[in-house]
Parts: C-alpha cells; sequence; structure tokens
C-alpha cells in the first residue's frame, strides 16, 4: 500500500502524518487527528455531515482524499468557537432550536458558514439553498433557517459596531 506523508493545518494547528494514498479526509480527520465533530453520516456524498472548510470552501470530507488536502488550512466544527464564545451560528442554533439530534449539525454550521463568508444578508432561498446538500431527518430545515437567520444578523450588528 502507497504511504505518502502530507502537511496541512487544522484549525489553525500544523499536523504532519504519513497516510495511505487512499485515505479520506474524513478519516483523517477523524482518526489520525481524533476530531470527532466531523460526522460521518453516509460515505456517498448524500448527506452532508462530513462537511469542511477547505482553504475556505466548504467540501465534503467523504470526496477528498487527505493526500489531495496536503498544504491545504482546513477548518472543523470544533475550530468554530473562538476563545471559548461560540460563533453566532453555534449561538443561533441553540437559541432558534436548530437542532434535535445534532447529528446533522456540523455540516449545517459548516455549510452555513461558507454561506455567510461570501452572502452577509442571505435571503431565505439563498439559505436554503446552500444547506441543500445537507439532509436532516428532525427538524425540518425551519428552524435551521431561523437559526442562520439569526446568526446573519448578529454578524452583520457585529460589523456594523466597528469602527471604522
Amino acid at each position: 500500500m502507497s504511504k505518502h506523508t502530507i502537511t496541512l493545518t487544522v484549525n489553525g494547528q500544523s499536523y504532519s502524518r504519513e497516510v495511505a494514498a487512499r485515505l479520506l479526509l474524513v478519516h483523517f480527520i477523524r482518526e489520525a487527528l481524533e476530531l470527532t465533530g466531523t460526522h460521518i453520516g453516509c460515505d456517498t456524498t448524500s448527506c452532508g455531515a462530513c462537511i469542511v472548510l477547505l482553504n475556505g470552501r466548504a467540501v465534503k470530507s467523504c470526496t477528498v482524499f487527505a493526500v489531495q488536502a496536503n498544504g491545504a488550512a482546513i477548518e472543523t466544527i470544533e475550530g468554530v468557537a473562538q476563545n471559548g464564545q461560540l460563533h453566532p451560528l453555534q449561538e443561533g442554533f441553540w437559541e432558534k432550536h436548530g437542532l434535535q439530534c445534532g447529528f446533522c449539525t456540523p455540516g449545517m454550521i459548516m455549510s452555513a458558514k461558507y454561506l455567510l463568508a461570501r452572502n452577509a444578508n442571505p435571503s431565505e432561498e439563498e439559505i436554503r439553498q446552500a444547506i441543500s446538500g445537507n439532509l436532516c431527518r428532525c427538524t425540518g430545515y425551519n428552524k435551521i433557517v431561523e437559526a442562520i437567520q439569526y446568526a446573519a444578523a448578529k454578524l452583520n450588528a457585529a460589523q456594523e459596531e466597528v469602527p471604522a
């Protein structure tokens, strides 16, 4: 079996590991780095539970080989909260009851984070489109949309408070 040494940055920390060429990024994150917030839901790219940000772009980590991420910056759900403070998206999911079982939540938050980085004030339709690759079996999506709207409003209000 072919092995490759990769180096990547995950949640601001650099890691170098030897990996098999066919190791999926989701397995690398969960097994080699023991960051288990990124979930494995379907192994067929259908559910979105494994979404991470790869160089700032939302990707289903079950579709990327770890060797393809060599040199990349990756953000997982574990990197979203900063200095003990929940990100507005995490706060929104809490405040607006955007989760029930919580299995889809990490992927939903990472998809929403990607959306809000590109569009600070998305419409309901744009939010629904952005999370369309994420399956939730519990909530019916309405509360998830409300949670993302909450986060967008909070992030926009924080931007307005920053002096120019």
